[in-house]
């Protein structure tokens, strides 16, 4: 139920969370599956066998959350089985185009993340290499795929991509360059989802990642995107900035 209305909506969104993400970030909130690879192991049918089940449960999608080290057996799954709701490809935006394009026709939603437009804090916080480049062209390739967000008479998101992006602490000027870079590159009409959650897992290494964002931050970014004509999507509030937002992963 934590993801945008238009994802969540009033019967939940169905969560596949999938360990072992490629990125390496130090504030990661999940890096109870991000890094340490807990869970259960599944080939292509079982992974079918658990979508069909979500589907039955009556969630309005099927949400693959950091999916980009099991592509080829999410497709082998979906070309198998393609549910009758919405597929979400939630990832890290970290990814190669030719990749996002063995998943052409099998995915309707993608839910990208825009961390950097700085490639040095790319470097320092996710040992991501010319992260900002490589996100840029793979939402376009998305975008390509997809085309700008599709809603059904109940509001909620049928096919498309929206872009999300999590203000860090004391990086106001690469949250402005995300911004820019995607009221510069992506078409008028983009959803933005501006994500205020970040808060310290006790992981972080430098200085300036162990406190949450202040509510000048919040609001100088947000105002950011609606001065840059940035108008379609979601603004997450300050409250959600909490540890029980997270999941218990001891469920498996």
């Amino acid at each position: 139920m934590w993801e945008e209305p238009n994802i969540s909506g009033t019967r939940g969104s169905g969560t596949i969370f999938f360990s072992g993400c490629v990125l390496r970030c130090e504030f990661c909130q999940n890096s109870d599956i991000s890094r340490n690879y807990c869970g259960k192991t599944v080939d292509a049918h079982g992974l079918t066998e658990i979508i069909k089940e979500l589907e039955t449960s009556g969630v309005h999608n099927i949400n693959l959350v950091s999916p980009t080290p099991y592509y080829p057996v999410i497709v082998k799954a979906l070309q198998k089985y393609k549910p009758s709701i919405p597929v979400v490809c939630n990832t890290s935006g970290y990814e190669q185009v030719e990749t996002l394009k063995a998943l052409e026709g099998l995915i309707d939603i993608y839910l990208p993340d825009f961390k950097y437009s700085d490639n040095e804090l790319a470097v320092k916080y996710s040992k991501a290499p010319d992260y900002p480049v490589i996100a840029l062209n793979a939402i376009k390739e998305m975008l390509r795929q997809v085309g700008t967000p599709v809603h059904g008479e109940d509001g909620m998101m049928k096919k498309g991509v929206m872009v999300r992006h999590l203000i860090l602490p004391d990086s106001l000027e690469n949250s402005y360059g995300v911004l820019d870079m995607i009221a510069d590159n992506l078409p008028e009409d983009i959803y933005v989802s501006l994500m205020a959650q970040y808060f310290p897992t006790g992981n972080e290494i430098h200085d300036e990642l162990k406190r949450k964002i202040t509510a000048e931050e919040y609001e100088k970014v947000s105002s950011y995107m609606l001065l840059l004509g940035l108008e379609n999507g979601f603004v997450q509030e300050l409250e959600a900035a909490e540890k029980s937002y997270v999941p218990d992963w001891n469920m498996i």
